[in-house]
């Protein structure tokens, strides 16, 4: 990697981050220092093989960031990371893991990791990934990123499933801008039964607005952006 790196740049000028390295495979390791010391703006200043040293390297060094494996000797990466935002809330800590079942990635977020990059990633990923946590950022491989929409996008699947024929046909309605009284009259129902559906609907979908409401219509195909579009320049020109 050239000494001019673009994340260096854009550095204050002679600002070093550095490292604190933890993964139990010394060769990994050796991997990784060798990426890193070709940085002029990174510098590794620990490196540790389990949790038990990665938190007593963490108390003598005080990196700028911390990247870890998840799969350590002992206690997991996941119970390290909690006990160093304990120690310190304001550390800053990158995931660097083998596992791209996303639901590692949102571990690690709620244990608090400020980005995730599997070991699949290209070497520019996991530089810049360091800059990005080491600003404040959070930040995903693109793997784990598109994984964890993918799983989101389940989620949602789902939960329109839930919905009965009645909530359904009323959701359709609410997104193509029809009115309460308006679709009270087409499905021969009271208004306050449109209103109580209507309540449900977002209860069981999980969102609190109806601007929410209309963009998963759209993500999940429950209405087109043409059929939107086409169902509001009716609403006006009426």
């Amino acid at each position: 990697m050239a000494s001019d790196s673009p994340y260096c740049l854009a550095m204050k000028p002679m600002t070093t981050i550095r490292i604190l390295l933890v993964d139990d495979h010394a060769i990994v390791r050796e991997g990784y220092r060798a990426l890193l010391a070709k940085q002029p703006c990174l510098k590794v200043v620990a490196e540790a093989t389990d949790d038990a040293q990665a938190y007593q390297r963490f108390k003598e060094s005080s990196p700028d960031v911390v990247i870890t494996d998840l799969s350590l000797p002992g206690i997991s990466g996941l119970e390290l990371i909690s006990r160093i935002k304990q120690r310190d809330a304001n550390a800053k800590i990158l995931v660097f893991s083998m596992h791209q079942n996303p639901s590692f990635a949102v571990q690690a977020s709620r244990a608090g990791a400020l980005g995730y990059v599997t070991k699949s990633s290209p070497p520019e990923v996991l530089l810049r990934a360091i800059h990005e946590v080491y600003c404040g950022r959070l930040t995903l491989s693109s793997d784990i990123a598109q994984a964890l929409a993918l799983e989101k996008l389940g989620h949602e699947r789902i939960a329109l499933e839930t919905l009965t024929v009645r909530e359904f046909e009323i959701l359709r309605l609410l997104v193509e801008a029809r009115t309460t009284e308006d679709i009270a009259q087409s499905l021969n129902i009271s208004s306050k039964t449109v209103c109580n559906c209507h309540y449900l609907i977002k209860r069981k979908l999980g969102v609190a607005s109806d601007i929410e409401l209309t963009r998963l219509a759209i993500r999940l195909n429950v209405i087109s952006l043409l059929d939107l579009s086409a169902s509001v320049a009716l609403v006006i020109g009426e």
